[in-house]
């Protein structure tokens, strides 16, 4: 049985949140299927009800993908309540390297990325710098509150 992973993010405005993570994560807005110009197009071809859609379902990408299909899937699912507590799952991006590699080069890569996030709308919640023990990491938040780990 074949099976792929997809992570659905519960948040108030999927085109925002697809805007950061494409920019975070180097993936692209998922086109609709079969050449239409919309997933509301292709929902309604499939024959959702437009009932059952809600006002602007569709009308903008709602999930990414990675350019080349390598990792998962992440769909930005709208839903009418706020973050409230710390996420029990969170993503790390891992760009530094590794240990095989110099503490101040993936500091430094590690910094140019938080940067370039920062810059796309996230914020910055605790630096981790303990170099006698060779790590640094950031832990950080996407525009709508989600914890992730640079590290």
């Amino acid at each position: 049985m074949e099976m792929t992973l997809q992570l659905t993010i519960d948040c108030a405005d999927p085109p925002k949140q697809v805007a950061f993570w494409t920019e975070a994560l180097g993936y692209v807005p998922e086109p609709p299927p079969g050449g239409h110009a919309t997933w509301r197009d292709y929902w309604s071809d499939m024959g959702v009800p437009p009932e059952e859609l809600p006002p602007g379902a569709g009308d903008t990408p709602e999930s990414i993908v990675h350019p080349t299909g390598q990792g998962p899937r992440m769909w930005f699912q709208k839903v009418p309540e706020l973050k409230t507590i710390k996420n029990r799952l969170h993503l790390d991006l891992r760009v530094s390297g590794g240990r095989d590699v110099p503490l101040p080069l993936r500091r430094e890569r590690v910094t140019t990325t938080v940067e370039r996030l920062v810059e796309a709308g996230a914020g910055v919640l605790r630096t981790t710098d303990e170099p006698d023990m060779g790590q640094y990491a950031v832990l950080m938040q996407d525009p709508e509150g989600n914890e992730f780990c640079v590290y």
